[in-house]
């Protein structure tokens, strides 16, 4: 590694490390302060509306941007917009989070006569605790840095870092105070992988009906192939007299035996099924069903009902096909 390739590496590593530390001793100022700047976003009515100039309004942008995903009703502001018609936005239904590394921001400073008058809450997280901003809001959050990782501690990183870090600790706590659980989160989210991940059910890809690869237990080897074959899931579900699930015979099942048994003549799906198939019930997410899959290194899944009738198959292929991967 030449010199200069070892410095660059080095520099990266001292901004990490800066930048972690900052993070880090964020969590010592967790106390009754954070607790009730949760219990204010907590209690808004309307919505949480996010101001900062330059790179903490970058942040800003952030927060605002995970709040909303997380349940919470939020926007971002511009601070010099909102002088210039912009504060129409704020009603006295909402909630404010200035971001301000000094506290001391001119166009944010402008800003709150008016959040005064409509009588909204004014949350900071600032560099400066005694700062005008700290002193004027109702709640302040100390994200303040030892250093920032530019070398000449200017450049907005380790204080943009921590704001950030804050603004998610605000979020996710928000969140679980409102009691919201995985299938609230997917309805903040219903495209995209997440959407697929959050809600798509197994139901929805397993292959029903005509489509199930199924034979009984007293079948002969030759029609449990043909019905691998055919239905191309690379197994079948066998049953047993009442329509239950017995077992399942897979193309690996088949491959053993040719490994041990000459005559396969007079076999039987019951002689070869694996009486302990991996199943899952209805309903379930398909991205359960995708984990279970790889989990076991196995390429088709069953999915029973209540009764343990096999309501479906689903092979890996569908789960891919569907964009789980």
């Amino acid at each position: 590694m030449n010199e200069s390739c070892k410095t660059c590496i080095d520099k990266a590593r001292e901004v990490i490390r800066i930048e972690g530390e900052a993070v880090l001793a964020l969590k010592d100022r967790i106390d009754e302060r954070f607790e009730q700047a949760v219990d204010i976003l907590f209690r808004c009515t309307g919505r949480v509306i996010i101001t900062g100039m330059g790179k903490s309004g970058i942040i800003a942008q952030k927060i605002a941007s995970t709040l909303t995903s997380t349940g919470t009703a939020s926007l971002f502001l511009h601070p010099a917009e909102g002088l210039h018609g912009d504060l129409g936005a704020v009603l006295k239904n909402d909630a404010v989070i200035c971001i301000s590394k000094s506290g001391n921001t001119e166009e944010i400073l402008k800003l709150l006569p008016v959040f005064k008058r409509q009588g909204v809450p004014v949350i900071t997280l600032t560099g400066h605790v005694d700062s005008l901003l700290g002193r004027r809001s109702e709640v302040v959050l100390d994200v303040g840095v030892r250093e920032e990782a530019c070398p000449y501690d200017l450049v907005p990183t380790s204080s943009t870092t921590a704001a950030l870090v804050m603004g998610d600790a605000l979020a996710m706590a928000l969140f679980e105070k409102r009691g919201l659980g995985i299938e609230d989160f997917a309805q903040f989210h219903p495209g995209g992988d997440i959407g697929k991940r959050l809600l798509l059910r197994v139901d929805d890809v397993m292959r029903t009906g005509a489509d199930i690869a199924m034979v009984r237990e007293d079948a002969p080897l030759s029609r449990t192939i043909l019905e691998i074959t055919s239905k191309r899931l690379g197994g079948t579900c066998v049953m047993d007299p009442s329509g239950k699930l017995a077992g399942i015979v897979t193309d690996g099942d088949l491959r053993r035996l040719l490994e041990t048994h000459k005559d396969i003549g007079g076999l039987t799906a019951r002689d070869v099924m694996n009486p302990d198939p991996k199943t899952i019930p209805t309903g379930i997410l398909a991205a359960k069903a995708l984990h279970v899959i790889e989990s076991y290194r196995i390429n088709q899944l069953i999915v029973v009902d209540e009764n343990g009738h096999p309501a479906g198959m689903v092979h890996l292929h569908d789960l891919l096909k569907a964009g789980l991967a």
